[in-house]
């Protein structure tokens, strides 16, 4: 994967101000759950490569993974699958 032309912190303040916009917005309840950058960068990663390493939807797939990590610890909150000590 090509280097991105953004830093990673300014990518993450655009996460994160997308986020609170978008969470603002939404009827569903917020979470403190974040997805690690190691988490999202992975599944940026393999969306990537699954749409044939095209290049220019560096942010996009960023978004979409940490977007989707989110959704899937939200489902799996709401059916009691978390972690339980």
């Amino acid at each position: 994967m090509k280097h991105n032309k953004f830093p990673q912190h300014q990518i993450q303040k655009q996460t994160v101000a997308l986020l609170s916009t978008s969470t603002a917005s939404s009827k569903q309840p917020t979470t403190d759950f974040v997805p690690s950058p190691d988490e999202v960068a992975r599944k940026a990663y393999f969306s990537y490569v699954n749409e044939g390493c095209r290049q220019g939807r560096d942010v996009q797939h960023w978004l979409e993974a940490e977007s989707q990590l989110t959704a899937e610890r939200n489902l799996t909150r709401v059916h009691g699958f978390h972690n339980q000590t």
